[in-house]
């Protein structure tokens, strides 16, 4: 016998089906003053300006009036999380390294890591200025930087640098290519080229290459003295390794290595090839001693 099922308490009741209803949404009317239209009575809307940046040249710079009270303001400025107000400190920095660098040397190095900083930025125009403001400040402190105060920034600047000219960006890295050959320019070559020894074998094949260009071109304003100071064995084997590198702009620039090194070593000397015959037999692999001799040859 069937038994009847009891309803249950906690069940919600059935009602009959009924159309559901929609659900009303208030809109928000528009006046037609502001859907674009002229309203005398009301001043119209200002235009959202998008940010630009300035590239100033160095020789378009300006001293900085009053600079004894400016410098106070200039780390405030590079600590700034606004990068359009980095990029106007770092404008300001480049002014005080080029019209006011004494007032700059006690915050040196403080704005060396800055540029690091800014260099690893992703924005463009940031990378940019940073780049811009290394050069000067290269041209206005040369070998101070490499003080034991700026030392390790000179370091972290230099790679960046080297990096930032191995980019695919083509504004970014002829703006680090200039400021590389502003380094070579203004700082002497032998404690720049004990820097940039290490990048001839940077796993980064534009980094080499780049690294390779600076290096020939301090090795160029070298004479054999300061060759020896370095180590002549080691410039030719320097310039013998990158012979091989795979860019042709690193092979470019370890020939231009090796025509350095050999007009010093054999200026005064009347056996050109015999002599340098002996002194890469005397130092070098024979692979490495019949590449230089070939190459030196066809000169």
């Amino acid at each position: 016998m069937a038994m009847a099922l009891r309803p249950i308490d906690n069940a919600l009741p059935t009602t009959p089906d009924r159309p559901i209803k929609p659900t009303k949404v208030a809109v928000p009317t528009q006046k037609k003053s502001d859907l674009g239209l002229n309203d005398e009575n009301k001043a119209p809307l200002p235009v959202a300006a998008e940010a630009t940046i300035d590239y100033i040249s160095s020789e378009n710079l300006k001293p900085i009036s009053d600079p004894d009270s400016n410098i106070q303001s200039l780390i405030g400025g590079l600590d700034s999380k606004d990068w359009i107000k980095v990029c106007e400190s770092l404008n300001n920095a480049r002014r005080f390294a080029l019209f006011h660098s004494d007032l700059l040397v006690p915050t040196l190095e403080k704005v060396m890591v800055v540029l690091v900083k800014s260099m690893k930025n992703p924005r463009s125009a940031l990378i940019k200025t940073s780049i811009m403001a290394s050069a000067d400040i290269f041209n206005a402190f040369g070998d101070r930087l490499l003080d034991s105060t700026t030392s390790d920034a000179f370091d972290q600047l230099l790679l960046q640098l080297l990096l930032k000219a191995s980019q695919d960006k083509r504004f970014v890295c002829e703006e680090a290519d200039k400021a590389l050959i502003t380094m070579v320019k203004s700082l002497t070559p032998l404690p720049l080229l004990n820097r940039l020894k290490a990048y001839v074998t940077h796993a980064h094949l534009k980094v080499r290459a780049k690294a390779a260009i600076s290096i020939s071109t301090c090795v160029s304003k070298m004479g054999l003295e300061g060759m020896k100071d370095y180590g002549l064995v080691a410039l030719v084997k320097m310039g013998a390794d990158s012979l091989n590198d795979r860019l042709p702009e690193a092979r470019e620039a370890a020939r231009s290595i090796m025509t350095s090194v050999y007009n010093a070593y054999t200026e005064n000397e009347e056996e050109k090839q015999e002599v340098w015959l002996s002194f890469c037999e005397l130092n070098l692999t024979p692979i490495h001693a019949h590449a230089m001799v070939k190459f030196t040859s066809s000169q």
